[in-house]
């Protein structure tokens, strides 16, 4: 066997887990924290164009820091006891102008209104704030329901 036949197929997202997360806002983000024990946070996300959960997080958070240490996380998205649970790889982004970008694609979600900031005009605030982004790509989902 080759190392070209060991690859892993492409994630896939199942249709009725895209439209699930897709449905919903909030999320506990997992994390693991030096000692290899879990770190949870409740986060805001939004799907990127590819499928990919982006979530804002400030850079002296444990998130911040765990993801950046160790980027395997798993996402659990409730929705009452339902629930969808993404495993995944975290990609740690801070520096412009990718950061603003996909920054005011959350902030846009969150609002309420769909109003999508100026990514130039919000990095000052960024940059205040100290806030990052954590851009996860699915590799599996299971929804229990």
């Amino acid at each position: 066997m080759t190392a070209a036949d060991q690859t892993t197929p492409a994630f896939e997202w199942d249709p009725d887990h895209l439209v699930f997360a897709a449905d919903h806002l909030w999320a506990v983000l997992a994390t693991g924290r030096s000692d290899g024990s879990p770190q949870q946070s409740m986060v805001g996300y939004v799907l990127d164009d590819e499928g990919r959960l982006i979530v804002s997080a400030k850079a002296y958070t444990a998130k911040w820091k765990n993801a950046v240490r160790q980027p395997r996380v798993s996402v659990t998205v409730p929705d009452g006891r339902a629930h969808l649970v993404i495993y995944g790889t975290a990609e740690t982004i801070d520096a412009d102008p990718l950061r603003a970008e996909l920054t005011a694609d959350v902030f846009a979600a969150l609002s309420g209104t769909g109003d999508r900031p100026d990514p130039a005009t919000i990095i000052d605030s960024l940059d205040e704030q100290q806030r990052t982004v954590i851009r996860i790509t699915p590799a599996k989902t299971m929804y229990l329901g």
